[in-house]
């Protein structure tokens, strides 16, 4: 297996490149009309992604897909796609950093009228979290009730944190499993080899990477694969920090 790439977000290194980058989204907010996502825990995540890559890669590849070393594919920030039909037919990208200042309004606005959580009434049956656990895309709270009802032998599964290590140092899902950074996904996933016939649910920091890795382990032969829709940042259970 590859050695897992440690950068440290503190280093001298880290924020003087940091600094770059956000230069670098600045301008290109101002070149194509386009705004911030509201969201400033996405922005500054996609920012970090960004600098990561370009001091591992030396370009600043789209964080939210693999780096395979394929031009042809390899997405460059701001990438074509987002360019040509992202952000003109959905509002945003993928990575979700740059919208229209019109999705970005309208999410503002969304965002004000959802302070207060929806209440979730955890203490599920055994049936319950089987049907929780069949789902697609799982909210916090799901996800929650789950990981209780795991300690209580009531259901199995694996979590799987797909961000990098330096992320996951900071702070991380208590009770997640495994870390595969997406990085070094094709080595790291060898681990998962044997759980190929269980639910494995992964997470990421916004649920974009998470997206993708989870299209990607249905293609390596993993029959249930849930992820955390918003990521770790919606997460509102316990964490581990260090």
């Amino acid at each position: 297996m590859s050695e897992i790439k440690k950068i440290d977000p503190t280093s001298e290194e880290f924020q003087t490149e940091l600094k770059k980058t956000i230069d670098f989204t600045d301008k290109v907010i101002k070149q194509f009309g386009f705004a911030y996502n509201p969201d400033m825990e996405i922005t500054q995540s996609i920012q970090f992604g960004l600098t990561r890559n370009k001091l591992i890669y030396d370009k600043r590849y789209c964080p939210c897909f693999f780096v395979t070393g394929n031009k042809e594919e390899d997405r460059i920030c701001p990438c074509k796609p987002a360019i040509s039909h992202e952000i003109p037919e959905d509002g945003s990208c993928h990575c979700g950093i740059f919208c229209t200042p019109e999705f970005a309004a309208a999410k503002a606005a969304d965002e004000k009228l959802e302070e207060a959580i929806h209440a979730h009434s955890r203490g599920l049956t055994k049936e319950e979290c089987e049907l929780l656990l069949a789902k697609v895309q799982l909210d916090s709270e799901e996800l929650e009730a789950l990981l209780e009802a795991r300690t209580l032998g009531m259901v199995g599964f694996k979590l799987v944190d797909v961000r990098e290590w330096m992320e996951y140092k900071g702070f991380r899902i208590r009770g997640v499993d495994f870390l595969v950074p997406t990085t070094s996904f094709y080595d790291s996933v060898k681990q998962l080899e044997e759980f190929k016939n269980e639910t494995v649910i992964v997470y990421c920091h916004v649920g974009s990477r998470s997206a993708y890795c989870q299209s990607v382990l249905k293609d390596l032969g993993f029959g249930k694969v849930s992820n955390l829709t918003h990521g770790i940042v919606s997460y509102r259970g316990e964490l581990d920090k260090g």
